[in-house]
C-alpha cells in the first residue's frame, strides 16, 4: 500500500506496520502537518536491551520525518508492572531504582532522537503520582470494562495457563490509556505506536480519548522480533543483549548481530538499519557465503545507529584482526592472573571462563568441554580436571568458546 505520509510509507516499506487504527484517515493527517505521537518503555533496568530496538527506530523515524515524538518513560506505570506478554508478574522495582535507570537510558535515547530539538523523555510518574485514586476509578474506571480487558490475549493466556493475573496489574491498562489521554490533553499526541501486544492498551486509550475529550487519535503496533524459539527477541542463552556499551562490549554487541540467522537478514537490514532500500535489496540477494558481507554490514550499521560511528568501527576492527587476520586483539576482553595461581591450580578453566564471562554457568563449561566446545591457543582442550597449569609459563592464553565467543587469560 502507497501513502501520502512519507513516514507512513518508510516504516510500512521497512515492515514496522503489524496492525493500525483508521491508518487513512492518519495517512490524511500525516501529509498535510507534523503529529505528535509516542512510545512508551518500561524502566525495568538500567539499559534497554534490543527487544526496544523497533521501537526506538519508529521513534527516530518520526523524528527524521519531522514529526515531535516523546519517548514516554514509565516511572509511574512500572512501578504497577505490565502483564502484556507476560508470563508472570515483574518484580516491583523501588523509585529511586527507577528514577536511576532513567537516568541511565537517556543516553540511549538521544542516539536516535534529537532531544534538544522537538522531541522530549517524559516521565509519566509526574501525573500518575498525583492521581486521587477514588476520583480516578469514578472518571476513568467507568470508561473501561473488565470485560474488553478480558478479550486481550496477554490477560486470556496468563487466566488459560492458571497463572496468577493481580489486581495490581489489571490497574496497568487502565493507567497505559489515562498516559493517553494525559498526553492528547496536554501535547495535543495524536498517536500511540508500540508493540503488537500492546494492541489492548492502545485502543482503550483512543477508547478513553474519544469517550472523555471526543477527540479522534490513531494506533500502529509492530510485529514482535522473535529468536529462533519463538521467545521474544532482546535475550539469548548467554544473556542480554544490553544498548548500553557499560553493560555489554561493542564487540560483543556486534558479534550479535554478525552471527544472526541467514534467513533475518533482510529482515533486520530493514528494521535495524537506515540503508537505502536498493541496497537491502541487493544485499538481500546474497547467498552462501557471501551472506556474510551482508552481516558485517549489518552489525556495523546496527552498531553505529546504537553506539555510535568510532565504536562500530572499533569493534568491526576488532573481529576482523581474530578471524580474518587471526590475531590477538588487545581490545579483546581479557583478565589477568598470576602463574603461581595456574601452578597450583587454584585458578582452573572454569575460573577464567568465569571470569571472561564466554559461559552463564560451570556446569554448561564441563558439558562443551566434553564436546569439544572449548580450544585453548586454537586447539581442543579435553581435560577433565580443568587444570591451566601447563600453561603457566606462557604469556597469555587464548580461550575459544564455540566458533566466535573469544577472551584472553594475562599471565603475570
Amino acid at each position: 500500500m502507497t501513502y501520502k505520509s512519507d513516514f507512513l510509507n518508510e516504516i510500512e516499506s521497512r515492515g514496522f506496520i503489524y496492525q493500525s487504527s483508521e491508518i487513512e484517515d492518519l495517512d490524511n493527517l500525516m501529509s498535510k502537518k507534523n503529529i505528535t505521537a509516542y512510545i512508551g518503555f518500561d524502566i525495568t533496568s538500567d539499559s534497554l536491551h534490543i527487544g526496544s530496538l523497533v521501537q526506538l527506530m519508529l521513534l527516530h523515524w518520526l523524528d527524521y520525518f519531522g514529526h515531535k515524538t516523546i519517548a514516554l518513560m514509565g516511572g509511574g506505570t512500572t512501578l504497577v508492572g505490565d502483564p502484556s506478554g507476560k508470563d508472570e508478574s515483574r518484580k516491583i522495582l523501588r523509585q529511586e531504582d527507577i528514577e536511576n535507570n532513567i537516568a541511565k537510558i537517556e543516553k540511549t535515547f538521544s542516539k536516535f532522537i534529537n532531544l534538544k530539538d522537538k522531541a522530549k523523555l517524559i516521565n509519566n510518574y509526574q501525573w500518575l503520582s498525583n492521581l486521587n485514586y477514588i476520583n480516578f476509578l469514578r472518571d476513568i474506571g467507568t470508561k473501561i470494562t473488565i470485560n474488553k480487558m478480558l478479550t486481550f490475549e496477554s490477560v486470556k493466556n496468563r487466566l488459560d495457563r492458571e497463572q496468577p493475573l493481580t489486581f495490581l496489574e489489571f490497574n496497568y491498562m487502565l493507567l497505559q490509556a489515562y498516559d493517553y489521554y494525559h498526553l492528547n490533553k496536554e501535547y495535543d499526541c495524536e498517536l500511540q505506536l508500540g508493540g503488537s501486544d500492546q494492541w489492548g492498551n492502545i485502543v482503550s486509550g483512543i477508547d478513553l480519548i474519544r469517550r472523555l475529550n471526543n477527540k479522534k487519535t490513531f494506533a500502529i503496533t509492530s510485529p514482535l522480533i522473535t529468536n529462533n524459539d519463538g521467545s521474544k527477541m532482546g535475550k539469548t542463552a548467554d544473556g542480554a543483549i544490553w544498548l548500553d556499551e557499560n553493560k555489554l562490549s561493542n564487540y560483543d554487541f556486534y558479534q550479535f548481530w554478525r552471527n544472526v540467522n541467514d534467513a533475518d537478514v533482510p529482515k533486520f537490514l530493514n528494521l535495524f538499519t537506515k540503508l537505502p532500500h536498493e541496497e537491502i535489496s541487493k544485499l538481500s540477494k546474497l547467498k552462501g557465503q557471501e551472506i556474510n558481507e551482508a552481516k558485517k554490514i549489518l552489525a556495523f550499521e546496527v552498531t553505529k545507529i546504537t553506539r555510535g560511528k568510532e565504536q562500530a568501527r572499533e569493534a568491526m576492527d576488532i573481529s576482523d584482526n581474530i578471524f580474518a587476520k587471526n590475531t590477538l586483539d588487545d581490545r579483546i576482553t581479557s583478565y589477568s592472573v598470576n602463574s603461581k595461581e595456574l601452578l597450583e591450580s587454584s585458578f582452573s578453566l572454569l575460573d577464567a571462563i568465569e571470569k571472561l564471562q564466554l559461559v552463564k554457568s560451570r556446569s554448561e563449561t564441563k558439558r562443551l568441554i566434553k564436546s569439544n566446545g572449548i580450544k585453548i591457543n586454537d586447539k581442543n582442550y579435553n581435560q577433565d580436571d580443568c587444570s591451566l597449569s601447563n600453561y603457566a609459563k606462557d604469556n597469555e592464553i587464548k580461550i575459544s568458546v564455540g566458533k566466535k565467543k573469544i577472551g584472553v587469560i594475562k599471565i603475570i
